[in-house]
């Protein structure tokens, strides 16, 4: 799988693991449509887990509604924190700001691991060209219980662009504000020519991850 296209490792992996049982990960950010358009080619039916934090951008939330529409989106899923959670961990909802590992934690990490139990396998859209940990990821790994496809590992930036003009994509309505990667509102920030894409995420400090890609799932 490692010289295989991206349609080709989901085409793959649906037919390895099955439709029930395989699901598609994604932030509807910035570059998030280009997987999207390949999995709805492939198969518009793969259930897809999108991660509503509560600290989305409006524009996130709208930009999730129209490529449902534009890709025709069969079963995409919404997850939220757990209420309980939120109440205990975060009731003044600055948690963000003393401490962003234990907000993306209960945010993020906790919602996909319950969102992911009934499935075995699932996709999700991050690529080499974005550096750091992410530099040297396979087409396939270890997820612990379930496999995980990274089916544009391989991809570079001319070929993302190629995908958005070739299929007419919609673009995130932030990026012509500057916001090359978007996620949370708060830890979110507009990035300056010559920065990398995903310089404008926790912006002054160390982290550079969420935390649902540098740990197990399961």
């Amino acid at each position: 799988m490692r010289d295989a296209s991206p349609a080709e490792i989901i085409a793959t992996a649906l037919k390895t693991i099955g439709r029930d049982k395989l699901a598609l990960v994604s932030s509807f950010g910035t570059e998030s449509a280009t997987l999207l358009k390949v999995m709805a080619d492939v198969d518009p039916a793969i259930p897809v887990i999108f991660l509503d934090t509560g600290w989305l951008f409006e524009e996130t939330l709208a930009y999730r509604d129209t490529l449902v529409a534009a890709l025709g989106l069969k079963d995409v899923r919404s997850i939220k924190p757990a209420e309980e959670t939120l109440s205990r961990d975060d009731p003044e909802r600055d948690l963000w700001f003393s401490d962003p590992d234990a907000c993306c934690r209960i945010r993020k990490v906790e919602p996909l691991a319950r969102a992911l139990k009934p499935f075995d396998a699932w996709i999700n859209g991050r690529k080499r060209f974005q550096g750091s940990a992410r530099a040297d990821i396979p087409v396939v790994e270890d997820d612990g219980a379930r496999l995980k496809f990274n089916p544009f590992a391989n991809v570079s930036r001319e070929e993302l662009e190629a995908i958005f003009v070739r299929a007419k994509l919609p673009r995130h309505p932030l990026v012509e504000s500057g916001f090359l990667s978007v996620g949370c509102m708060p830890c979110t920030s507009r990035t300056t020519e010559g920065e990398d894409a995903r310089a404008g995420r926790w912006r002054g400090r160390a982290k550079t991850e969420c935390g649902i890609h540098t740990m197990k799932t399961s």
